[in-house]
């Protein structure tokens, strides 16, 4: 029986909804390496169909992870560990920080808007989500 090649991979932390903020939906994506020479590591990506491109082989190897291309993604060596989601605060927490960042409480008038339209959205959600 043949013995199969070993695929190598090319790592990224990508995130479906990247455009929804820290509350994103990470998933590690694997591109397979097709050749390796002593300056570059070549693959294909696994989202662009038969796209290619390659990384220096130095700096990848160097640091576990290379920025690469125009769009920056971030590639690493070994698979990259996929962040906590941050929970949302509850809306006493929310409300809290809103009374703390009232002006007579040491707060500023521009905090208080802030943390106001933060406790206003987060009370809209559960209001539609009801």
């Amino acid at each position: 029986m043949a013995d199969l090649a070993r695929t190598e991979y090319l790592y990224e932390l990508w995130d479906a909804n990247w455009d929804d903020g820290p509350l994103g939906n990470y998933q590690v994506l694997a591109h397979p390496i097709t050749r390796k020479t002593p300056k570059r590591i070549y693959f294909r990506y696994s989202t662009g169909g038969h796209r290619t491109g390659f990384v220096d082989r130095q700096k990848i190897e160097g640091h576990g992870e290379v920025l690469h291309g125009y769009t920056l993604r971030r590639l690493h060596l070994a698979p990259p560990e996929i962040p906590d989601r941050p929970r949302r605060p509850s809306l006493s927490e929310l409300k809290q920080q809103m009374a703390d960042a009232h002006p007579d409480r040491g707060g500023t008038g521009e905090a208080f808007v802030a943390a106001r339209q933060r406790y206003e959205a987060a009370k809209a959600r559960q209001d539609g989500a009801q």
